[in-house]
């Protein structure tokens, strides 16, 4: 896997101070994607136990609230394989911190139903993480007053909590209630 950047402070993706890592290769091409170069799987370096190394300890002060995954995309498979590493570890040494994800993947159809059914490397990543942001970007509903997403069809989701109810539960932070 190769990744486009590590972000050791963001405060933009995700509650809280966070570090970010943004993965390269993405098959959605949304229009008018912010970060078009990151669709390539060859950009950027490759995300080796340096980078996780490097991760760790950007963690380590306690006004690091978590870990924010994006991209490109975190869920393509070979991208998946690439984060499992680190986020084992992440689990492993801050269990208190935070992971955030963003898919252009759907939460319950894409991930659930397929991927995590198809896959133990997506069942293992997903117990990893609290909450999701997905959803492909939609140009025609982007909407720069609401947080932590680009467009409004985009759905914060607590990841926990939706797979202890076999159902989506919005992140109380942002909205509340369930979706279906």
């Amino acid at each position: 896997m190769n990744y486009a950047d590590i972000k050791q402070y963001d405060v933009a993706n995700g509650t809280g101070v966070r570090v970010s890592v943004f993965v390269s290769g993405c098959t959605h091409h949304c229009r008018e994607c912010f970060n078009k170069e990151t669709w390539d799987f060859n950009y950027g370096k490759p995300f080796t136990e340096k980078e996780i190394e490097d991760v760790i300890s950007y963690l380590k002060p306690g006004y690091i609230a978590g870990l924010s995954l994006l991209g490109g995309e975190p869920l393509e498979p070979v991208n998946q394989e690439g984060l499992l590493p680190l986020l084992r570890r992440v689990h492993e040494t801050y269990p208190e911190k935070n992971v955030w994800c963003y898919t252009g993947y759907l939460f319950d159809k894409d991930v659930l139903e397929k991927m995590c059914r198809e896959s133990a490397v997506t069942k293992e990543l997903i117990s990893y993480i609290d909450i999701m942001v997905d959803g492909e970007f939609i140009q025609e509903k982007k909407n720069l007053k609401i947080n932590f997403r680009g467009s409004e069809n985009q759905r914060i989701i607590d990841v926990k909590k939706s797979l202890s109810a076999g159902k989506v539960i919005r992140w109380e932070g942002e909205i509340g209630g369930t979706d279906g």
